[in-house]
């Protein structure tokens, strides 16, 4: 925390396929050593192997996997990308989005020192610091798991978040339990 004065917000342009802000956040999360590109399409990889499962769960076994394995598998075919995201453009978003609504949390412990001790006070979350936290436990998630290739565990760690099971969830979770043991200090709240 600054002593001065307080952080100036960044604003983040949105990502240029589907124009969301949340979804640039993502991206960000997702980028390591500035390889932007890389990370963009993991993202959007992954959101279009999210809505070929939606669809293949809606119509049984029915689905278009030749042409999703092929755009996939050349690695860095931005062009080869975006026809097949923008087929299934609001469905991706639209489970990313639902999934990190059950990823955030609303409530977090925060030490308290007070006379020598120290006391884990829980404290309401900011919808920001929330959605920030959602991303970053998605992420750390996805990284945890044993698929093969970062774009298939991150698919599959957002559709267990999507139906609320998971490890992102299951950190939720935690932190909601430690908050409420640690409600008897609400009072040092500050």
């Amino acid at each position: 925390m600054p002593r001065r004065k307080a952080a100036i917000k960044r604003e983040v342009l949105p990502d240029p396929l589907y124009g969301s802000d949340r979804l640039a956040k993502f991206i960000n999360v997702i980028m390591r050593r500035g390889k932007k590109s890389l990370a963009e399409n993991i993202v959007y990889d992954a959101l279009t192997e999210v809505s070929r499962r939606l669809n293949k769960d809606k119509h049984g076994k029915k689905d278009g996997s030749g042409e999703s394995e092929g755009g996939r598998s050349s690695g860095g075919g931005a062009g080869k990308l975006k026809p097949a995201t923008t087929a299934h453009s609001k469905e991706g978003l639209d489970v990313l989005d639902k999934a990190l609504n059950n990823v955030r949390p609303t409530v977090e412990v925060k030490s308290r020192r007070v006379g020598g001790a120290t006391y884990q006070v829980p404290i309401e979350v900011a919808v920001d610091r929330g959605l920030a936290l959602a991303m970053r436990w998605v992420v750390k998630a996805a990284k945890d798991r044993s698929e093969k290739t970062m774009v298939l565990r991150l698919a599959a760690e957002i559709m267990d978040a999507h139906e609320g099971r998971g490890t992102a969830v299951k950190i939720r979770d935690d932190m909601h339990r430690m908050a409420k043991a640690n409600q008897a200090f609400a009072h040092y709240r500050w």
